[in-house]
């Protein structure tokens, strides 16, 4: 079990501080666009990254040092992606976290790195070297650091929650950004969570894995993945409690609050979506196996129709239908039903008599479930996703101008 700490975040967690500076990577004057998050001491680390095949050197840097197994922090910026920018990326990246590791006393490679923004731009790093200094770290400064990651978000989003470990509480917070370029097997987001739980390096990234899989994998905004996806989590093990490790008491109440804060946030990534106005929850079951459950949720949210459908409130299940159909998964189509938010409209394939308004109204609150059975198995799985608007087109056809 686990308990929500009200306004809690990245530093929540004992033995962890951030802060954030306005470095003027934004065209925008005056906001925070450079963060740095530091544990007091030598945290076990874990992450996952974009499988795009173009990736921001930022990301090359974080992956080499992943395999230490340990880290210090995290130096991020936004405003510039630091991606498809030949050899000079790699220099920049390297060069940004040695500035970061020297203005608080600890070797370069201790630090991962993150960038985010456009693409095919090149670090401002007269800027970077002009501020690095400036950024000042407190144990209050996840909300700075959770803001200095944004690019098209419209807020900061941040949690933490509590749990206990052999009669020990112990924290784990987090903070994420991204709401354009989000599709299943990450986005164009960063993630970074903290705990003060003593948690074994690998069964810390077998569970941030399996968290990743079942909630930042599970997200659509507009089909498209980016260059710089990056999650990241950091064990410091100053709550004191005992080490946390496979197949204990302790390991099922960390990946229980692991999966809440992962999925809580992902689910904020997409309601806040670029000109989004609901969010979409698809769930799949009756599948023969959890991956063809998750395949055919995926589809779905993914779906442009499906997403154009949502936003004009209108109840044309058949896309839903077409969006299960090219999943790839095994079904019957005499076997499908079809609910939204928990009206049956669809049973054994086809239409059933129902109150069309009240499908209608119901696809109009901020949040809809679209529900399907395949009843096939026993598998089940959920996606979110939003809906499609003209603000996301006009948003998007302007972006670098």
């Amino acid at each position: 079990m686990f308990e929500i700490i009200q306004g809690g975040g990245v530093t929540t967690a004992l033995g962890f501080k951030a802060g954030a500076v306005s470095a003027g990577l934004k065209m925008e004057t005056g906001v925070l666009d450079m963060g740095l998050l530091v544990s007091d001491m030598r945290a076990a680390v874990a992450a996952t990254f974009t499988t795009n095949s173009i990736e921001s050197p930022s990301v090359t840097v974080s992956r080499r040092r992943l395999k230490k197994g340990y880290t210090r922090g995290v130096i991020a910026n936004s405003g510039c992606a630091n991606c498809a920018v030949g050899s000079q990326g790699l220099l920049d990246a390297e060069e940004m976290s040695s500035l970061a590791a020297d203005s608080i006393g600890v070797e370069s490679d201790e630090l991962f790195v993150a960038s985010t923004g456009m693409i095919g731009v090149e670090l401002p790093m007269a800027l970077i070297r002009q501020n690095m200094g400036n950024i000042v770290l407190t144990e209050s400064g996840g909300t700075d650091f959770s803001k200095s990651i944004m690019t098209t978000d419209s807020h900061n989003k941040e949690i933490a929650v509590s749990f206990t470990v052999d009669g020990k509480s112990a924290r784990l917070g987090g903070a994420a950004k991204g709401v354009g370029m989000i599709h299943p097997n990450m986005a164009t987001m960063l993630c970074f969570m903290t705990t003060d739980a003593n948690v074994e390096p690998q069964f810390l990234q077998d569970s941030l894995s399996e968290a990743v899989g079942g909630s930042f994998n599970m997200i659509d905004v507009d089909g498209d993945q980016s260059t710089n996806d990056t999650v990241i989590i950091l064990a410091n093990g100053a709550s004191g409690s005992s080490i946390i490790e496979k197949g204990t008491d302790a390991a099922m109440a960390f990946t229980e609050a692991l999966r809440y804060v992962t999925t809580e946030l992902a689910k904020e990534l997409v309601r806040d979506g670029e000109g989004a106005q609901r969010l979409m929850e698809v769930m799949v079951e009756g599948a023969l196996t959890s991956e063809e459950a998750k395949k055919a949720a995926r589809s779905v949210v993914s779906s442009l129709l499906v997403k154009s459908m949502l936003h004009g409130q209108d109840p044309n299940w058949g896309r839903i239908m077409m969006a299960i159909g090219k999943a790839g998964v095994q079904l019957d189509e005499n076997k499908l039903d079809i609910y939204v938010s928990d009206i049956h409209i669809v049973h054994q394939g086809v239409a059933i008599p129902y109150y069309k308004d009240a499908v209608v109204s119901a696809m109009g609150s901020e949040e809809v479930t679209f529900r399907v059975a395949l009843n096939l198995g026993q598998a089940s799985a959920v996606a979110w996703g939003c809906d499609l608007t003209e603000e996301y087109v006009i948003f998007n056809s302007a972006y670098s101008t």
